[in-house]
């Protein structure tokens, strides 16, 4: 159902709208057409009614001989008269005694007859014409394919000299009949009613899809502006709810990051002043310890500084080129780009990014790529409405159960804590936070046959 559906808010309110207008306008008009035909039935059974109370008068006035011509100048293809001893409705309670008595009201001759009155549902065929044989009588029924009524009305009223007369009549069913005025109603209603709830939601979705864009680019890390509160009092409760959202989420990460640079700031003083005193120390193995202690500490301190660079906004956005990116920073890495391979990419993928907190995310997965096997492949394309990034290498990659978990700060898989065989570890949480500031994300899976592939996936322009 999806597929017939709108995609918008707006397209799928005006189509509910427009269909409950019309399953309105269905059962109006099937009720109309049901009250229509009641109509006409009832008024072919007052006619028949009367037509009978007036057939009564006759053959009670005329003279016995012309009895028969006046039933037969009485019958119609639809309407049967005939004189019999017993009435043809063998009962007097049929639930029509209002008609019954009308009938008998209409003769006028006191003491008013006894009239019965019969319906029921007709075998839908039209009887045969008076004086036609058994024979031509069921010839009749069979060359009559189409049924002509469905409903059959039986009159007894009993005359003076003790004989019946027996009325049988039947009702077309009326065709159903197009009313063009009610279509004609319909679609003015619909287009007018469509208009002015397109125009009525419009007001309703444009803050709706102000505040998706604001929150889109929110997440991307770009300065996102304050919206303006519009519509309805709802839409400005919600609005000025995701502005002070911003806000505070702006405040609580500038006054995070401004406490780890004033922390590393303050910690470096110390810092040299302890690795000055340790080249005063005469033992070697001792200085050395303390000096290569002291300079562990200093890269914690520095790491720590540049994940808290990682989460900041304060870099503008730009639009660039992803793959010119990525081979200016290889062309920048002096001591490892002979170890990094670029395949070039048919794509021109353009992103909005902040182009030095992104170069900080990839020189990491790039390190760690030829850290742990020696060289790195890199891969930009682009993939529908995002743009991927592929560092692969073939070192050993990581246990399955540890995937995610290499994204902490300061988790290594290399346990030794040694500076010459991993960094401090922080670089994966630096890189996946600067993705995810841009409004990406940073996936790790282990290669076929060895080694490790991190995509980094960014949306396109």
């Amino acid at each position: 159902m999806r597929r017939f559906l709108p995609g918008s808010l707006r397209g799928q309110l005006l189509l509910l709208i427009l269909l409950t207008l019309a399953v309105a306008q269905a059962l109006v008009a099937w009720l109309f057409a049901d009250e229509r035909e009641m109509a006409l039935r009832t008024a072919l059974g007052q006619e028949a009614a009367s037509r009978a109370a007036n057939v009564a008068r006759l053959i009670a006035e005329a003279p016995e001989d012309l009895h028969p011509s006046i039933l037969r100048a009485a019958d119609s293809p639809l309407v049967r008269f005939s004189l019999a001893p017993a009435p043809a409705v063998d009962h007097a309670d049929h639930g029509t005694a209002l008609l019954a008595s009308q009938i008998a009201a209409q003769i006028g001759t006191p003491p008013l007859p006894e009239v019965r009155l019969e319906l029921h549902q007709a075998d839908n065929r039209s009887p045969p014409m008076p004086g036609m044989s058994g024979q031509m009588g069921q010839m009749h029924r069979t060359m009559q394919p189409v049924p002509i009524s469905s409903v059959e009305m039986k009159i007894s009223i009993a005359l003076e000299n003790g004989a019946w007369l027996n009325v049988l009549t039947r009702f077309h069913r009326p065709p159903y009949q197009i009313a063009w005025t009610a279509i004609a109603t319909f679609a003015i209603s619909a287009v007018l009613i469509g208009a002015t709830v397109w125009v009525a939601l419009g007001q309703l979705t444009g803050p709706l899809r102000e505040l998706a864009r604001s929150a889109e680019e929110f997440g991307r890390g770009a300065e996102a502006q304050m919206i303006d509160p519009s519509g309805p009092n709802e839409l400005r409760s919600l609005t000025g709810a995701f502005n002070k959202m911003q806000e505070r989420i702006r405040r609580f990460v500038d006054d995070r990051t401004r406490l780890l640079a004033a922390l590393s700031h303050d910690l470096r003083s110390p810092l040299t002043a302890l690795r000055v005193r340790a080249e005063m120390i005469d033992e070697d193995e001792t200085r050395e310890r303390i000096i290569a202690t002291t300079e562990e500490m200093q890269e914690m301190v520095e790491s720590t500084l540049s994940f808290a660079r990682g989460v900041s906004n304060a870099e503008p956005v730009e639009t660039v080129d992803l793959s010119e990116l990525v081979a200016s920073l290889v062309a920048d890495m002096d001591a490892s780009a002979g170890a990094v391979t670029v395949q070039p990419s048919a794509d021109t993928v353009r992103v909005q990014l902040r182009p030095t907190s992104m170069r900080r995310a990839l020189r990491n997965l790039i390190e760690n790529a030829v850290r742990y096997g020696g060289q790195a492949e890199l891969h930009v394309w682009c993939d529908g409405d995002v743009a991927r990034i592929a560092v692969k290498d073939r070192g050993p990659g990581i246990p399955e159960e540890q995937v995610e978990h290499v994204f902490d700060p300061f988790v290594r898989l290399e346990t030794s804590r040694s500076r010459d065989t991993g960094g401090t570890g922080l670089g994966l949480s630096i890189a996946r936070t600067i993705v995810q500031s841009h409004g990406g994300d940073i996936t790790l899976r282990n290669r076929e046959g060895g080694g490790l592939a991190a995509t980094v996936t960014l949306p396109i322009v």
